[in-house]
């Protein structure tokens, strides 16, 4: 099957265009809250700077996040729908880091409540460590998307 013969016909390009963009803002969003919660959890806990946090926070978390991801998701999934994916190797490997990311953003989320109500309970090289969960999430598929070893 040639890319353009499934159902998204000539649209195919453009619509795997903006699921390449949508990644991108995911992943912008994924490298910049955990970033943001190490340097909130150095304020005091009610602080002017905390709730200056938060609200930026909640920002990347609605503004730049939440809607990526839904359009990453919606986009992705024609994408697979359109070159039957669900029957090939690779896109299972791929399908399981995606669903990884969408949980991690969740825990960002959850964590991100524990922070504005003043518990602090990682420390910040471990916020440092978990901000690199998503860069080893995108280089391995990459790998499954380009190399398509299974």
């Amino acid at each position: 099957m040639t890319d353009l013969a499934g159902f998204l016909g000539p649209a195919y390009l453009w619509v795997k265009a903006a699921h390449v963009t949508f990644v991108i803002f995911w992943m912008a969003g994924l490298f910049l809250l955990p970033r943001f919660y190490v340097y909130h959890q150095e304020t005091a806990a009610g602080s002017p700077e905390d709730r200056a946090w938060i609200e930026r926070e909640s920002r990347v978390r609605s503004i730049i996040l939440n809607p990526a991801m839904i359009l990453v998701w919606g986009l992705g999934l024609a994408l697979a729908l359109h070159i039957d994916a669900f029957s090939q190797g690779w896109f299972h490997g791929k399908l399981a880091l995606v669903v990884a990311l969408s949980a991690y953003q969740g825990w960002l989320g959850a964590y991100g409540k524990k922070l504005a109500s003043g518990v602090r309970p990682l420390s910040g090289k471990a916020v440092r460590m978990i901000n690199e969960v998503p860069g080893i999430a995108a280089a391995i598929i990459v790998v499954l998307v380009i190399v398509r070893p299974f």
